[in-house]
């Protein structure tokens, strides 16, 4: 049945007996249903648990607005002990599936469960709490999570035909940021633009500009869900 607390506070109990929990939701039942044991039963209590968010924002799709989580970022970010990873492609998850084992805390992940585009090639080694550059360019950076990467690359050609050179850059967790690649880039573009599933409310776009209104302010625009819920289809 709908037993997401449940969960939550069962996987607290595996945790506290020394086992390492993966328990696995529809990304808004994880983040709002259960927002309360994962701060208090896991995050607070110093246990450790991989808690998996299925379908996150508009990869809902038919199941419409109740289902459609925009704000799971958002309500997450703000738990101490706690890590946002959102997965671009198949490729990227196999790697860090092992690396969640040594993260001293919960890691939240953010995935869909349907096939979008591969990103990654067999090659690719990927690095939990990095950040990749996808394509390096000077005239603006492009920062993206999970799979807006393979919709931004989808952009690349576009903006090419109109003589901009954009950075492409795949933060992969929303916190903790790397802090290091976002200033290199900025540095060189002096202007950015974030593209994300989510709302601009609180997630990658507000991440990134608390982040950079500390560190090196920066021209910054959002491209996300405006502040309203999702719809069916």
């Amino acid at each position: 049945g709908i037993a997401e607390q449940n969960m939550v506070s069962i996987a607290a109990g595996l945790s506290s007996c020394g086992l390492i929990p993966f328990i696995f939701t529809f990304a808004p039942f994880a983040a709002r249903r259960a927002c309360d044991q994962i701060a208090v039963s896991l995050a607070y209590s110093m246990q450790k648990a991989i808690v998996v968010g299925t379908d996150p924002g508009v990869t809902a799709e038919t199941n419409g607005g109740t289902h459609m989580a925009f704000e799971d970022i958002s309500v997450l970010r703000a738990i101490p002990r706690l890590m946002i990873y959102d997965v671009v492609d198949a490729n990227q998850l196999l790697q860090a599936i092992p690396q969640f084992l040594d993260y001293d805390g919960v890691v939240y992940v953010r995935v869909p469960r349907k096939l979008y585009p591969d990103v990654y090639d067999e090659g690719y080694i990927y690095k939990l709490g990095k950040a990749d550059i996808l394509k390096e360019g000077n005239d603006i950076t492009i920062f993206t999570s999970g799979i807006m990467a393979s919709v931004a690359k989808e952009a690349l050609s576009i903006l090419k035909e109109h003589d901009i050179d954009p950075e492409l850059i795949s933060l992969n967790t929303l916190k903790p940021l790397d802090g290091k690649t976002i200033l290199d880039s900025v540095n060189k573009t002096n202007r950015a633009v974030v593209i994300e599933n989510h709302s601009v409310i609180g997630g990658a776009y507000s991440a990134v500009a608390e982040f950079l209104s500390e560190n090196r302010p920066t021209l910054l625009k959002a491209i996300g869900v405006k502040d309203e819920f999702g719809q069916t289809g």
